[in-house]
This record gives C-alpha cells, structure tokens and sequence, in this order.
C-alpha cells in the first residue's frame, strides 16, 4: 500500500480538475474540494489541509503540515513551492477587540479581511511563514524560514522577517533548467 492516492483514487475524490503525475498523501485533508484545481507534476505531503478556491499549477511542492485557507483565493503558478508548516491565509479576523472572532458566530458582529493570494512563478515560501489576505508574491521571490508576510512582494528578491524585509536580489540561474523542461514536454 502506497501512501499516496492513485490517478483513479484522485479522480474520485471530486477535484475540479487533477493533471498526471500528482502525488498526494493519503493523511491530507480537503475541504471544498469541487473548487480546488491541481496542475501536472504536484505533490502535497502529509497533514496538509487545503479548504475553499485554490489552483495549483504543475511543478509545485507542498511540504508536510502546510495549511492553505482559500476563502477568497489562492493560486500557486508553475514551479513554486511551500515548505513545511507554512500557512496562507487568504481571510483573517480582525483581532482589535472591535469584533468577535469565530466562523460560529453572525457575520454582522465579526470584521474579516479578505483578499486572494498570488504566489508567482519560481516563487519559494521556507518553513513556517504566515502569508496574509490580499499578498501577492513575485515571480522569483525566495522567503526565509518563519517570515511573516504582510505585503505584496516585488519579483526576484529573497525576503525574511517579522515583518518581512528584503534582504538580497535572487538570481535568476534556475530559469535555465526551466527552459530544458518546457521544451521536453513540448517534444512529448
């Protein structure tokens, strides 16, 4: 017995749509999953929970006991990837003491901040970063280890932070291997 879902097993678990070469653990859990979208050549390892719109393009990791939140949205495009225990929340409460706080309570007493959640190709979250409502990630962007994400990110920089800062432009060598990729399954 494999710890992964089978093609056929996936195809049955109602996704809206599932490419080749998609490995998903057997111990993840999904919610709402007729909204939910996965590319060619994705894995998503173990206690990962995926609930509301999310679409993930092909070439992308999920690593162990990430969370994705996708009330108002999520996308992650080709060749991006998230590290173990990161979390993106694409809504969040607000914690002002204003509002209550709980999905059990009457919308008209609680204030959620919404917003969807862009993570650009070649884009990498490391460990346990929280990404906030309304962020958009640039293509090529590299996050540290325990970053905490509050703001829309420019392309081809490597953060890290409480909040995030830029640390370094990214170089960009890792297109080179891309190319090799793109023209193999064009020859397909």
């Amino acid at each position: 017995m494999t710890s992964f879902y089978s093609q056929d097993e996936l195809t049955k678990l109602g996704f809206k749509f599932v490419g080749e070469n998609v490995f998903i653990s057997k111990l993840a859990q999904f919610y709402n999953i007729g909204c939910m979208s996965i590319g060619n050549h994705v894995r998503i390892d173990d206690f990962c929970i995926l609930s509301g719109s999310i679409t993930i393009g092909s070439y992308v990791h999920i690593g162990a006991y990430c969370a994705l939140y996708g009330q108002n949205g999520i996308l992650l495009e080709d060749f991006t990837g998230l590290s173990p225990r990161s979390t993106i929340f694409s809504a969040t409460d607000d914690f002002s003491g204003d509002y209550l706080i709980s999905p059990m309570v009457s919308e008209e007493f609680t204030n959620v901040m919404k917003g969807n959640i862009l993570i650009k190709r070649y884009a990498q979250i490391g460990a346990n970063c929280i990404i906030m409502p309304g962020v958009t990630i640039g293509e090529g962007v590299a996050i540290g280890a325990m970053s905490f994400v509050n703001g829309s990110l420019d392309p081809w920089g490597v953060y890290a932070g409480i909040p995030v800062k830029k640390i370094k432009d990214r170089r960009k060598g890792l297109l080179k291997f891309v190319e090799k990729i793109e023209s193999q399954v064009k020859e397909k």
